[in-house]
């Protein structure tokens, strides 16, 4: 899973990738355009059920220490900031549209924090500055089903998608929210087109404002920043004492794996206790092949159990023995936090 962060200058993107990150990869300055190519980092999803995997494998396996636990990632693109014009080049109009094409998901960053020691530049009030980016990224999508429209490809039902795109964008509607037959859906992925790609709507906002009601995901990222500097247990505390339940990064991932349609299955022996990420509806030898190709190639079947009675029961062995675990074929539909072994052939 890959999203871009993207934003007007100086709303705090660069800080909030900062904070994910938990160690400063990109210049987080007080000025226009401190990020100029894309910073990208691998950040790993927070995932609770993994200590506790890994609890009943040490005990289970009767091992001296915990095997170690490997989370999902995501990976998050600091993308250079937006102005007004970005679609006819103004500021670093291209290269930013470009950067976008290539990410699953768009983290639209508004600010709403009330320092102004930070530079404004175009930034006025989170509902227009939504505007200005929405209207960018519409402008540079009619750009491109123009050139569809005056070219040389005489495909009819390439030329009316095209057409009713146009229509949509020149109403407001981002491709997104347009509907489309099977092969129309085809072509529209073959465009590459911006408002097509799932949004989420981050209000980076002062601490005092996080428990803010609205569908946006609220986050202060200065707060992030400083929590980043703390340990785990003081991550909580610190949470804790201002109301808040999770931190902004944990918000943005499970907002993230919402839109993008993405569940978690898990992996428990000595040598690593592991989630892994899938689309939901995914069937087993695809699930399998996230692991390695091979698997899905030669798959036989996967045991399968909850996580929750895999930790209640005490692991694989246990769980077998008490009938708990369930064997399935290729046709078996994957659920979040199935903890599985897959059976594979050679």
């Amino acid at each position: 899973m890959e999203i871009g962060i993207v934003g007007l200058p100086n709303v705090g993107k660069s800080t909030l990738f900062n904070a994910l990150l938990k160690k400063q990869v990109a210049l987080a300055a007080n000025y226009p355009f401190a990020t100029v190519e894309p910073n990208v980092g691998v950040v790993g999803v927070p995932d609770e059920r993994l200590a506790k995997l890994a609890e009943a494998v040490k005990k289970a396996e009767k091992m001296s220490e915990l095997p170690p636990e490997v989370p999902a990632t995501v990976k998050f693109v600091d993308i250079a900031g937006l102005v007004k014009g970005a679609s006819k080049g103004e500021g670093l109009g291209n290269k930013f549209l470009s950067h976008i094409r290539e990410v699953d998901a768009m983290a639209l960053v508004l600010r709403d924090f009330a320092d102004e020691n930070v530079i404004r530049s175009g930034s006025e009030n989170p509902k227009s500055d939504r505007e200005v980016l929405e209207a960018e990224l519409i402008l540079a999508d009619m750009e491109t089903v123009e050139k569809v429209l005056n070219g040389k490809d005489k495909d009819k039902v390439r030329l009316e998608t095209a057409a009713k795109i146009k229509a949509g964008l020149e109403a407001g509607v981002p491709v997104r929210e347009i509907t489309f037959t099977e092969a129309e859906e085809g072509i529209k992925k073959q465009l590459g087109l911006l408002t097509s790609k799932p949004e989420i709507v981050v209000l980076n906002t002062d601490e005092d404002k996080l428990n803010g009601d609205g569908p946006e995901v609220r986050i202060c990222a200065k707060m992030e920043a400083e929590l980043a500097e703390l340990g785990e247990q003081e991550q909580r505390d610190y949470l804790a004492a201002l109301g808040v339940g999770d931190s902004g990064l944990t918000k943005l991932i499970r907002k993230g794996y919402e839109i993008l349609g993405l569940q978690a299955f898990l992996t428990a022996g000595v040598k690593e206790v592991r989630a892994w990420t899938v689309k939901r509806g995914a069937k087993a030898p695809e699930a399998a092949g996230v692991i390695h190709t091979d698997f899905e190639k030669f798959f036989i079947k996967a045991d399968v159990i909850g996580w929750q009675e895999f930790v209640s029961v005490g692991g694989w062995t246990a769980a077998r023995e008490a009938g708990k675990v369930r064997q399935e074929g290729r046709d078996y539909v994957m659920r979040e936090g199935d903890v599985v072994e897959f059976k594979v052939g050679v």
